[in-house]
């Protein structure tokens, strides 16, 4: 039993979840900055929010009693460029909710089905041994649903094992997209 332990501890299992976590963490980090910097503020918009500027400044120039209908209008027309630019950024987050939720949904779909794959493979065998020095106060809890532990060794169980690989992820991936 220690032999076979000792020879799966020794396999790429580790590596290879670890990778595939962050492969994850990546694809839906690179999507979301891919989405705010597609998101951002469009030519049309930048147009009409000078045009609106503009439109309103006229209009709080004029403010002898002679012109006020001409003020009244301008700003009724700053008010529909209001409401126009209103419509275009709904329009625009509409397009960018069905381009995008459909690939994050995809991402989610196959995230927790390889989690789940992987916790079925792996429920009972360890993914990798560890020096028990190393991770003194903590053996116990790595090897949740791993089996006993070897001598001077931990087994790292698939649940420990999927948390710790999120987290790390989760870190290098923010510092690395920002």
């Amino acid at each position: 039993m220690e032999e076979i332990l000792t020879e799966r501890g020794k396999s790429l299992a580790a590596p290879v979840i670890f990778i595939l976590v962050f492969s994850f963490h990546f694809v839906s980090k690179y999507l979301e900055s891919y989405k705010r910097k597609k998101g951002s503020i469009s030519d049309v918009d930048i147009q009409l929010r000078a045009e609106i500027k503009q439109l309103l400044k006229e209009a709080s120039s004029l403010t002898q009693p002679s012109t006020f209908a001409q003020a009244a209008k301008l700003r009724r027309m700053a008010a529909a460029k209001e409401k126009e630019l209103a419509k275009h950024q709904e329009m625009h987050e509409k397009d960018m909710k069905l381009s995008f939720g459909t690939y994050e949904k995809l991402l989610m779909i196959s995230k927790v089905a390889t989690y789940v794959m992987l916790i079925l493979w792996f429920w009972k065998i360890p993914v990798t041994t560890i020096s028990d020095q190393l991770v003194q106060p903590f053996g116990k809890l790595l090897s949740w649903r791993a089996g006993k532990s070897l001598k001077d060794n931990v087994v790292v169980g698939i649940i420990p094992w999927l948390i710790v690989s999120t987290r790390v992820s989760k870190f290098i991936c923010r510092k690395v997209m920002n």
